[in-house]
């Protein structure tokens, strides 16, 4: 009784407490917890121990025989109860941690493990506090106290018990349930004891007979239970002392939370670490998955890298790094192995079209050197250049090394790689390696041929990321588009730079190709549109072979630096713009442009887009005027028949085999008064000026005349006597009448380029064939027959010029910037070239311009002529010149024109008065254009009429209109006189014509026909026309005298007898 109503009393304070607890919970200092979780372990396994110890009580009073295997059995519930209780603990940690202010006690009761190690150091006799134990069912009251969350966790705890205890009554079941709400109680308990002191708690025993009574049975079973009993609460009381007795004190104050909130961080620092760690190594295994499927999903001959050609067609590779096993002979050295490598026509000669193996050889091998160590990423390989000979490679090996001894042959993870070459001798073939190699030389093995062993080899390679600066690698200084442009990109590039710049810049078409593609053009001027007096014409014209293809980038960048040139007032550009009216056409082959575009930089072969799509060569394509200005000069008919200038197209030529893009470039040569001109090719590396035709030497005789072969005769001569007319005639059957001024202007271009005197190395193709200058004559070199050139100087007053500008005709887009930067300059000074000379304009008494006026220059015999608004410009070097201007129906006039060495053109005008050979030819018409004929027996009375008209009928008009002497009895005087003086003039051209007739000597055909000189710096005469001139084959034909000339005549003449005689106009 005792002891139920000790645990009666102790049950209602614990439930005091629990009804105080529910606000103060939750402040429960850290020590306390610590405390609770220490205790829990031993009160439940004490009362459980407790339980099986009344059972046995129960069936058996002996309780000591017993005792070992109560002990025995102990340890082993122990044991079991306290991972048990550490699982819930667990369990009730995670759920108190979710329902937020109560987080700090979970994680405390990991500690819970500790109570099973003190239990086993502890002894039996601690059974005895089943007394206490009876407060369990008592317990059950706590669910009352409303607290939701404590009544649901004791279901699911009591779950893993009951199973575990399933040979104990229902009694034992309900007991269980108890236990998993005594920490909880005990931790009340404890605070309660607190509150009440803890001498109160040892005075009981004399306080209560039942305490006292049980202390008696626990005293029965020895003094090892009572103290450990003691020590727990000791422990107990020593941990509760932190505590403050002032319940007055708020409980949030009486936290310290230093150590807590330390250990917390820490706590969820290494959480945080360890949880980052899994995460990292969860997404590095996801990221390794990842990158092996995508590798097993790429193919292995995806797409190789594309890298730009090393340099053996443009010549970037020198000489001295491409290297062979053999030769066949010396004109098919490894020298001769470039792409594209042109023969010189002869099979033997010295200068063949591929590099060619010595057949008796067993190991073949083409090598070059990079000088560096670069990625090589493929070959381009090609057959030899021959009309004959069908001599290509078709399997071949490709190695590489180091250091030129130890050689790796490319291997596909098989076997090692044999690549498909040629299928013919003209057409490139590329192989691509799947992955770059990096190496610095390369070799290419032959396995099998066509014909003899002959290779032609281009080698792609990338460039290594160095600090040393490479040809491949070049920083312009201009921010331009450089890359290949096709017609839709060309005419899209024109419109935008039409945009940026409409004040100067007008684009237009010249014409349509066969394909019905336009050429277009753009002009470049301050007054775009329209020509302006006095401002020369200039044109740039590329794309006349559609697979020269950079000229054509050269003209669009060219058009880009001056438009931004000039926004940006660089003075140089503004003086060009506002000087001369520039004309830029950067493609007049658009078919066959887009030809060769669509086969790439490096595999259009040599002649791939070179004609137009009907077949023609369009530089070729012009009518050969050269046949015909010197057949008439063999004749002498220049100038008096055939003109040295502006020669007529010859009857049908548009009507014949004509390009239609060549009749459109004629029409735009015609109504353009150009100046100067220059069209951009391509192959070569030189500046190229006209004659492009070679003159062929007259066939026998010294004078040259074809009435001297004899028929029955070969005039046919062997190469031999060629040969030896050539050394004796020298250059001139190739050479213009222009021939300085011709060669100033190439090597104007070829000195403003970076690279065109480097001749060291030779031409492209053959040795040098400038003599280190860079230009050449073209029919020196290469002649053809009817060349724009020639075209444009003997049709038009343009001066024309070829520019090969290198001797890759289509290069690769990475060279375009080291291209400009090579021939910027170049193109700039050969546009101010076209100030070089005189210039003026031509017009008559009353200020009105003369168009088509010839302007003569003495001692050259090539003219010029006026414009419609009757300026000129004459491309002359420095120099004095005699100067003569001409036009019909006005006399002409002859001045001294100096030409310095400051740059701009010397003006050199000229006016012009009106002459009567207007009247001449209208009395010439009335006649049917025959000569008259004049029979005179008697002196014509003064101011007579003579039928038919008379020679002094004709003075008498002249000097009337000259001298202001008229027919009438006033100036009969001074008629009569004329009139002797004219018998005179016929008498000795009388003369002069019998000792021509006796000459052996070949008349020397002049340009003009002018008076005796004189002391003054300027002369006028009067021009005669051609189909008088033609009467009178001598020198000097009449011209009609000044009225000063006739009175010192008159003066200075001795009168002389009347004559009668009969003469005629064919006799003189």
């Amino acid at each position: 009784m005792r002891g139920a109503l000790l645990g009666l009393s102790v049950s209602l304070a614990l439930c005091c407490c629990v009804l105080g607890w529910d606000g103060g919970v939750e402040g429960q200092d850290t020590t306390g917890v610590q405390t609770q979780v220490r205790q829990a372990g031993p009160v439940e396994h004490g009362i459980e121990w407790e339980e099986e110890r009344e059972d046995i009580m129960m069936d058996d009073p002996g309780v000591e025989e017993i005792k070992p295997k109560k002990k025995k059995s102990i340890e082993e519930v122990e044991a079991a109860r306290a991972k048990k209780a550490a699982e819930k603990e667990a369990k009730a940690k995670k759920q108190k941690a979710n329902k937020a202010p109560k987080a700090p006690k979970p994680t405390k009761k990991p500690k819970a493990t500790k109570a099973p190690k003190k239990l086993k150091a502890t002894k039996a006799p601690k059974t005895t506090k089943a007394p206490k134990a009876t407060k369990a069912p008592k317990t059950t009251k706590a669910p009352k106290a409303t607290k939701a969350p404590k009544a649901t966790k004791a279901p699911k705890v009591t779950k893993p018990k009951a199973t575990k205890a399933s040979k104990t009554t229902a009694w034992k079941e309900e007991g269980v349930k108890p236990v998993t709400r005594r920490p909880s109680l005990e931790e009340d308990e404890e605070k309660l004891l607190i509150e009440l002191g803890w001498d109160r708690l040892d005075s009981r025993p004399s306080g209560h007979t039942p305490l006292s009574a049980g202390s008696k049975t626990l005293t029965e079973h020895g003094q090892d239970y009572w103290d450990t009993k003691l020590d727990r609460e000791r422990t107990t009381t020593e941990v509760i002392m932190y505590v403050s007795e002032e319940t007055t004190v708020p409980w949030y104050e009486e936290y310290d939370y230093a150590d807590l909130a330390a250990k917390q961080l820490e706590e969820e620092a290494e959480k945080a670490r360890k949880e980052k760690e899994k995460k990292v190594k969860q997404l590095r295994k996801k990221w390794e998955e990842e990158e092996e499927e995508r590798l097993r999903k790429i193919p292995v001959h995806a797409e190789p890298k594309k890298c730009p050609p090393l340099g053996l067609e443009s010549h970037r590779v020198d000489d001295d790094q491409l290297l062979a096993s053999s030769q066949s002979h010396h004109g098919f050295s490894a020298q001769r192995g470039r792409l594209n490598m042109q023969s010189s026509g002869n099979e033997e000669g010295v200068y063949g079209g591929a590099w060619c193996a010595e057949p008796e050889e067993k190991n073949h091998w083409f090598e070059v050197d990079a000088r560096r160590e670069v990625e090589f990423t493929g070959v381009i390989v090609q057959g030899r250049n021959s009309d004959t000979a069908e001599d290509f490679v078709s399997t071949f090996y490709v190695s590489f090394s180091n250091d030129s001894r130890d050689w790796m042959v490319l291997h596909d993870g098989y076997a090692e790689w044999l690549f498909y070459g040629n299928v013919d001798r003209d057409s490139p073939v590329m192989v691509q390696f799947d992955w770059p190699t990096v190496a610095r030389y390369i070799r290419v093995l032959p396995q099998s041929w066509n014909g003899s062993l002959c290779l032609r080899v281009e080698v792609m390679a990338c460039q290594l990321t160095s600090s040393f600066r490479s040809e491949n690698e070049v920083n312009p200084t201009d921010n331009l588009d450089f890359r290949h442009h096709n017609y839709k990109d060309m005419r899209q590039m024109m419109k935008v730079i039409n945009e940026e710049c409409p004040n100067i810049t007008r684009i237009y078409n010249i014409g349509k190709s066969s394909a019905g593609l336009k050429m277009y053009a753009m002009e470049i001027s301050d007054n775009p549109g329209e020509h302006q007096t006095g401002e020369p014409e200039f044109r740039y014209t590329a794309g006349l072979h559609g697979n020269e293809a950079l000229g054509r980038e050269l003209l669009l960048l060219l058009m880009q630096f001056m438009c931004k040139e000039y926004n940006e007032n660089n003075p140089r550009v503004r003086r060009l713009v506002e000087g001369v009216r520039i004309h830029l056409v950067p493609s007049l082959n658009p078919d066959a442009y887009e030809l060769a575009y669509e086969m790439g930089s490096e595999m259009g072969n040599w002649g791939l887009g070179h004609w137009t799509e009907e077949g023609y060569d369009i530089f070729q394509n012009f009518p050969d005027l050269n046949s015909v200005l010197w057949g008439a000069e063999d004749r002498g008919w220049v100038p008096r028949i055939v003109p040295n200038h502006h020669i007529p197209l010859p009857e049908n030529f548009l009507n014949g085999s004509v390009a239609l893009e060549t009749k459109a470039i004629i029409n735009w040569m015609e109504r353009t008064p150009f100046v100067l001109g220059a069209n951009l090719q391509g192959g070569e590396k030189v500046v190229a000026y006209p004659f492009d035709m070679q003159r062929p030497p007259k066939a026998t005789g010294t004078l040259g005349s074809r009435r001297e072969l004899r028929p029955g005769v070969n005039h046919e001569m062997n190469e031999e006597t060629w040969a030896r007319m050539q050394r004796q005639n020298g250059d001139a059957l190739r050479e213009t009448s222009d021939d300085t001024m011709f060669r100033w202007l190439a090597m104007s271009y070829a000195h403003s380029h970076l690279t065109m005197t480097e001749t060291q190395r030779g031409s492209c193709h053959t040795d040098d064939i400038s003599g280190g200058q860079g230009i050449i004559n073209r029919a020196s070199w290469k002649p053809v027959v009817g060349s724009m050139n020639d075209f444009s100087y003997l049709h038009t007053n343009c001066f024309e010029l070829s520019v090969f500008l290198g001797c890759d005709k289509f290069p690769h887009e990475s060279e375009l910037p080291l291209e400009w930067e090579n021939n910027r300059e170049a193109l700039l000074s050969f546009i101010e070239q076209v100030h070089r000379g005189i210039k003026g304009i031509v017009r008559d008494m009353e200020g009105k311009p003369l168009a088509n006026a010839t302007i003569s220059v003495d001692g050259v015999k090539h003219d010029v002529k006026t414009a419609a608004a009757g300026d000129y410009w004459r491309l002359l070097n420095p120099g004095e010149y005699r100067v003569t201007a001409r036009v019909d129906g006005h006399t002409l006039q002859t001045r001294l024109c100096i030409v310095g060495y400051d740059s701009g053109a010397t003006p050199c005008s000229f006016t012009l008065a009106k002459s009567n050979w207007d009247r001449i030819k209208q009395i010439m018409v009335l006649h049917g254009k025959r000569p008259i004929r004049l029979v005179t027996k008697a002196p014509p009375r003064v101011g007579s009429d003579i039928s038919g008209g008379s020679v002094g009928s004709v003075d008498a008009t002249k000097t009337g209109a000259t001298g202001g002497m008229g027919g009438t009895s006033a100036n009969s005087h001074n008629a009569e006189r004329l009139r002797r003086l004219r018998l005179m003039r016929l008498r000795k051209m009388h003369q002069q014509r019998l000792r021509y007739n006796f000459s052996t000597t070949t008349p020397v055909a002049t340009t003009t026909t002018t008076v005796a000189p004189t002391t003054t710096a300027e002369l006028e005469t009067e021009s005669t026309t051609s189909w008088y001139d033609s009467w009178f084959p001598v020198e000097s034909s009449y011209t009609e005298p000044t009225p000063a000339e006739v009175f010192t005549e008159i003066q200075e003449s001795e009168p002389t007898q009347d004559y009668t005689f009969e003469y005629k106009f064919e006799d003189y």
